[in-house]
C-alpha cells in the first residue's frame, strides 16, 4: 500500500513540475508595438557591486505596464545583464518578449 501511494505522488510531482514549467515558458506574443521606453531617475547605489537594471514594459494581455527599474546584485562578479525587451518578428507581424538575463 505504502509503495503504491510513494509511486502516485512521485508521479504527481513530476508531472505537476513539468505543467510549472510549460507555463513558466510560454510565449509573450503581441500585434501592437509597444511604448517608448520612460527615461527613469536612477536613484543612489545602495552599495557596492549593484548593478542597475533598467525598466521595461510587460504585457498584461490588454496593455503595457510600465516596470520600474531597480539596484540588484549580480550572481557573480562579471555577471553582465542583458536588459528584457521585445523583439518585432516580421513572419507573425507582431512582437516577442525576450525577458532580461545574466551572461
Amino acid at each position: 500500500m505504502f509503495k503504491k501511494k510513494l509511486f502516485s505522488l512521485t508521479i504527481t510531482a513530476i508531472v505537476a513540475g513539468g505543467v510549472s514549467v510549460a507555463a513558466n515558458a510560454a510565449e509573450v506574443f503581441v500585434r501592437i508595438a509597444p511604448p517608448r521606453p520612460v527615461v527613469e531617475r536612477v536613484v543612489a547605489r545602495p552599495g557596492a557591486g549593484y548593478v542597475w537594471v533598467g525598466g521595461y514594459y510587460r504585457w498584461t494581455g490588454r496593455d503595457y505596464i510600465w516596470t520600474t527599474g531597480r539596484w540588484v546584485y549580480p550572481p557573480r562578479p562579471s555577471a553582465v545583464w542583458v536588459a528584457p525587451h521585445w523583439e518585432f518578428v516580421p513572419a507573425r507581424r507582431g512582437y516577442v518578449f525576450v525577458g532580461g538575463f545574466w551572461r
